[in-house]
């Protein structure tokens, strides 16, 4: 199906904005992906309403769509080349936080269908929508006179619209953070910030880089703070999603219950994939199921989750501590314990007060719109270069 890719992603940022291509006939894509928070949500729900009444609350909080245009596709035993040693990095790659979209083309359909989102009952549905759309001559100027003829034909084109929109560089990945003007040398970081770097990768304090990689790539690329691996980090249960009023309910990642294919897989049981920290500072809503709601509570999960267990989780009758309470028993063996992880309770933290607010500081240079300050030269410059 060939069309101009400028017609393309200009029909498609329209279907991106439309309400009416959802069941209710008021969520549009940009209800949960404002282009004014990085295509993330405006909210901090722990997930987002919809439904064919809009009033589902859905089971996964929502990621950002920046970034994610070069995710590979998913892979059991993936291997960079690039960068790294050629080893085997294990389970890698696809949309969405289980990987089962191999691609934007893929990962488009599923809010277009999902009942705790557009709810729409068929791909014929979101056919129907499009043809009674204010943008539907256009829809037929692009794809062919006669593309509603054949229903199927056209659900694959409005897939191809959304995702043409979605590969939009200065939209959806501009690489235009603080962080990007330091690597380019038009700024720098502030005392506070390069210490919290320092920290981010630091193997031995935050070790963030294990998985959200910082450094430019050998050919140049600037780094997307992700590895796009899947990890167990046994995040506290969420009691808001409704999904957990049933305590034999858990959300299990790659393993199910979204995601089928490797439902017999056990080790990948409480494994999602890293979302890139790319505009991480403008989240309201932290892993994947919403449980946290800044980026400081973040941060000191990861240096109290081992340390101080009964800050992040309930206790049982008995006064112990439920910890990993979101993953049954047989599963919880899969919990990450690589630094900063792994300590034991009464062991000091791995980072102090100080060192969880430089990390934050940090990490709110990955935030794009930064502005290069432009300084006027001095009056001995001007004169060298006058004379």
């Amino acid at each position: 199906m060939k069309a101009p890719v400028p017609a393309m992603m200009a029909l498609g940022e329209k279907m991106f904005r439309d309400p009416s291509l959802s069941a209710s006939g008021k969520q549009a894509c940009m209800s949960c992906h404002d282009p004014a928070h990085a295509y993330a949500p405006d909210n901090g729900l722990s997930a987002q309403l919809g439904g064919s009444d809009m009033r589902r609350l859905g089971m996964r909080a929502v990621p950002s769509l920046r970034y994610v245009n070069n995710v590979p596709s998913f892979a059991e035993h993936f291997s960079d080349d690039e960068d790294g040693d050629g080893s085997d990095q294990g389970p890698t790659g696809g949309h969405t936080w289980d990987g089962r979209a191999q691609s934007f083309h893929d990962q488009v359909k599923i809010p277009l269908m999902s009942p705790y989102e557009m709810a729409n009952e068929s791909p014929a549905a979101v056919v129907a929508h499009v043809k009674a759309a204010s943008y539907a001559d256009e829809f037929r100027k692009t794809f062919g006179a006669n593309i509603f003829d054949d229903p199927e034909r056209s659900f694959v084109a409005v897939q191809i619209a959304l995702e043409s929109y979605l590969e939009t560089p200065a939209e959806f990945y501009p690489y235009s953070s603080k962080f990007d003007a330091v690597m380019r040398k038009q700024a720098k970081f502030t005392p506070a910030e390069a210490r919290g770097l320092a920290l981010f990768n630091d193997p031995n304090k935050g070790n963030c880089v294990r998985c959200h990689t910082s450094k430019i790539s050998s050919k140049g690329a600037l780094p997307l703070f992700t590895d796009w691996g899947y990890i167990a980090l046994g995040v506290p249960r969420n009691a808001k999603l409704p999904v957990n009023a049933n305590p034999n309910f858990h959300d299990m990642g790659l393993c199910g219950p979204e995601r089928t294919d490797l439902k017999d897989k056990e080790q990948y049981c409480g494994l999602f994939r890293t979302p890139s920290l790319r505009n991480v500072a403008t989240r309201k809503t932290f892993f994947h199921n919403g449980a946290m709601h800044s980026l400081t509570e973040v941060v000191r999960f990861y240096a109290e989750r081992d340390t101080h267990p009964e800050r992040w989780y309930p206790r049982d009758a008995d006064g112990k501590v439920q910890k990993f309470n979101d993953l049954p028993e047989r599963y919880q063996g899969n919990v990450d314990m690589e630094a900063p992880f792994g300590r034991k309770p009464g062991d000091p933290n791995v980072l102090t007060e100080r060192e969880v607010r430089d990390i934050v500081l940090f990490l709110g240079t990955l935030t794009d719109g930064y502005r290069v300050r432009k300084f006027p030269q001095n009056k001995r410059a001007d004169a060298n270069q006058r004379s």
